[in-house]
């Protein structure tokens, strides 16, 4: 593998995303980062600087995201590993959930994966080397009352990248998932203390995750320490759910 070391990066602007930035760059990784909107994408430059690339990408709009794409792939031929972090929710009980809320949950978390492995994998194939890592959930493995569409992603996420796994192993390139369990975010944030509670008391470590714990799951896994390691779900959860 060359010095150069470009790592691209979905959904740069939220907690694990911002923690996976900053890991690293500590460590001289130059970065391409996508987010959502032009307020996330501005944010990201004044943090991380013009040295790095920036682009706004809906990845619910299949059609927007395969555009640029395209562009990225043909700009940066380089990339050496692709984090798929990005995710959103539309919670609803399956009877009362929209045939929208389904589908767009479904490409923003799952099949906006495929389009970007399939877009960016034939550079890693030619240079025989790259990681593809993959953000899921716990919830994935173990289901949610009410987040059928966010579960069915994420448990497919899981199916996908051991298929891929299979199918790029022999060119060098590792895919792995990493499936973090109740982290520290904003959203941890809003909930009270008998919440907070009754989360804490199904973790055996007594305390959630910070965002840092899935950023350096994913930096082992891009790493070359990883290399013997390929079409894994690693859980980073404090206990909670234990294959």
């Amino acid at each position: 593998m060359n010095d150069i070391k470009k790592i691209f990066i979905t959904g740069a602007s939220g907690g694990i995303g911002s923690a996976i930035c900053k890991k690293f760059t500590s460590h001289n990784f130059s970065l391409i980062l996508t987010a959502s909107s032009d307020d996330k994408i501005q944010k990201l430059k004044e943090i991380y600087g013009n040295t790095n690339s920036y682009y706004k990408i809906d990845l619910s709009d299949s059609e927007n995201l395969q555009k640029c794409l395209n562009r990225i792939s043909n700009d940066h031929k380089d990339i050496s590993v692709i984090v798929n972090n990005a995710g959103s929710t539309q919670d609803n009980l399956i009877l009362r959930m929209k045939d929208e809320q389904w589908f767009k949950v479904l490409q923003t978390n799952l099949s906006s994966n495929y389009q970007i492995i399939k877009s960016l994998l034939p550079n890693m194939l030619s240079k025989k080397y790259g990681k593809i890592i993959g953000i899921s959930s716990i919830v994935g493995s173990t289901g949610n009352p009410g987040q059928s569409n966010y579960v069915a992603s994420k448990a497919g996420m899981a199916g996908m990248y051991k298929s891929i796994a299979a199918e790029v192993a022999k060119r060098n390139i590792n895919v792995n998932l990493v499936s973090p369990g109740f982290i520290s975010t904003s959203m941890t944030e809003k909930l009270n203390v008998d919440q907070k509670d009754a989360y804490l008391s199904r973790i055996p470590m007594s305390r959630f995750g910070e965002p840092e714990d899935v950023a350096n799951m994913v930096f082992f896994l891009s790493s070359d320490d990883s290399s013997y390691i390929t079409g894994q779900n690693f859980h980073v959860n404090g206990g909670m759910f234990m294959v």
